[in-house]
């Protein structure tokens, strides 16, 4: 199945969630979220298929962390690209270790979060208007 051209957001912070739907849909972007690393499997294995993965680390059923683990063992989930949001002091070498695409610090700053989106996942054009 084809990547959707949609963000996946994966956090367990529901103000998080809200903040990354409002911005990224204000821009023109499909959003999909999960509340946490079981709620996103789930939905991957159900056929969603993003863009882009947005994952914090620190999460209470499944952390980032073994969501990677979980994602990379799943070959029909393996290749979809993983951006880490994370306030947790990750190093690169961290970071690198999960083979991931890309890193965001918490608090995210915005312009970073719309160019690493847009490396990924294309804006809709706008529809004509027929009369």
């Amino acid at each position: 199945m084809a990547p959707w051209n949609c963000v996946m957001a994966v956090d367990d912070d529901a103000d998080i969630l809200l903040a990354f739907k409002d911005v990224l849909e204000m821009e023109g972007y499909c959003v999909l979220l999960a509340r946490s690393g079981r709620e996103a499997l789930d939905l991957l294995r159900r056929g969603a298929r993003p863009a882009v993965i947005l994952l914090d680390l620190m999460m209470p059923d499944i952390s980032g962390w073994e969501f990677r683990e979980l994602q990379l063992a799943d070959a029909a989930l393996a290749s979809l690209p993983v951006v880490v949001v994370s306030g947790q002091g990750v190093s690169a070498r961290d970071v690198g270790a999960l083979g991931v695409a890309g890193y965001l610090k918490k608090p995210v700053d915005l312009d970073q979060l719309l160019g690493t989106v847009a490396r990924y996942v294309r804006r809709p054009q706008a529809q004509p208007q027929h009369a």
